[in-house]
């Protein structure tokens, strides 16, 4: 669903070049020159709000972030929490995940983090799921050899699907969580939407993935 854009979230994004980064397509290849340190990139296709990527840079600060979201309406509130944080490793992308190769260069992103995305339920619209194949193409093309996916949803029709999407692509699946919550799992960092699903009750899935070698 496309939310209703803030009044004055342009002027804002535009007043704040520190923190969501313009001209995108020209800092591809150079994405360290963000940052005030070299240090592996993680990227989070889908930011939100921006829970989950200010506290994983807040809590890894040895990682550079970046928060790659197409709606402008919620690009300004993960700035509001990126400008009170202040934090020298996360930056923001307003763009669409879909089309990462025009950002990065092949290589330049360790890992990706995909966070209760729109599951698309109906067939016609399975091209749109972020882990069809195309998309798994598109992250495949800017991750290191053997990069991972990190995926979590509340969506038990949209785990199944993007296991075998997954799969089917060749992609390793190297760990599994059907009820994160009540798992072993230390270091969960929880998004907006999964604060809100756990609270009702509702399962929380996670699957780490890995790459093939090509």
């Amino acid at each position: 669903m496309r939310l209703r854009n803030k009044p004055g979230s342009d002027e804002k994004i535009a007043k704040n070049t520190k923190y969501v980064v313009p001209n995108p397509e020209s800092w591809k290849g150079k994405w360290q020159e963000r940052f005030a340190k070299e240090q592996p990139i993680h990227i989070e296709v889908g930011t939100g709000k921006g829970r989950f990527i200010t506290e994983m840079a807040k809590a890894h600060p040895e990682i550079n972030y970046i928060g790659v979201e197409l709606q402008m309406s919620v690009v300004v509130v993960a700035l509001d929490k990126l400008i009170e944080a202040d934090l020298p490793n996360l930056q923001l992308l307003h763009a669409n995940g879909g089309s990462l190769a025009q950002y990065f260069e092949k290589g330049e992103v360790k890992r990706v983090y995909l966070n209760f995305s729109d599951p698309w339920p109906k067939t016609r619209h399975e091209k749109r799921r972020l882990t069809y194949k195309d998309f798994l193409q598109a992250y495949e093309e800017v991750l290191i050899p053997e990069g991972e996916i990190h995926f979590k949803t509340d969506n038990q029709g949209l785990f199944e699907y993007s296991l075998a999407s997954m799969s089917q692509y060749g992609m390793l699946l190297q760990q599994v969580w059907l009820d994160l919550h009540t798992s072993d799992y230390e270091g969960n960092i929880m998004t907006e939407y999964e604060e809100k699903f756990s609270s009702r009750g509702q399962r929380i899935y996670r699957l780490e993935a890995r790459y093939p070698k090509r």
